[in-house]
């Protein structure tokens, strides 16, 4: 499947543009529809707070084992997994780091995002290719 770079604004321009993917997120019979950015730099897949509670879940400070680098490196994170649905895939078990900042992003990374899928990026169209691994 091939998918669009896009913005998260419509005041954003082209150069603002990510590879961002619709997916559907879900734990039990919470569902959650949402966009993750497809980031190969990211070492962890990130859940949102946000997120994390409308799939269910309730902040435990006991068991944030998990630190996180970057951007969100002062933040804690619990372990957290989920199956995930794209498009017409079959759905994949998603393991993320689920952080208590309000603001971070929902990002698909190596683990283990690149795990479950062949990417590949085609900036100077703005476009992106992912597929079941092989």
């Amino acid at each position: 499947m091939r998918f669009q770079y896009s913005t998260t604004s419509p005041s954003q321009n082209e150069f603002d543009s990510l590879p961002r993917i619709p997916l559907i997120l879900q734990q039990g019979d919470r569902v959650v529809d949402t966009v993750g950015l497809v980031d190969s730099g990211a070492t962890i897949n990130v859940l949102p707070y946000e997120i994390g509670l409308q799939l269910g879940s309730v902040w435990d400070e006991r068991k944030a084992i998990v630190r996180l680098t970057g951007n969100l490196g002062n933040q804690q994170a619990i372990p957290f997994s989920l199956i995930a649905q794209i498009g017409e895939f079959e759905p994949v078990k998603l393991v993320f780091a689920w952080t208590n900042s309000p603001n971070a992003p929902l990002i698909l990374g190596q683990t283990n995002f690149f795990l479950e899928f062949d990417v590949c990026f085609y900036r100077s169209k703005s476009e992106f290719e992912i597929k079941p691994k092989s």
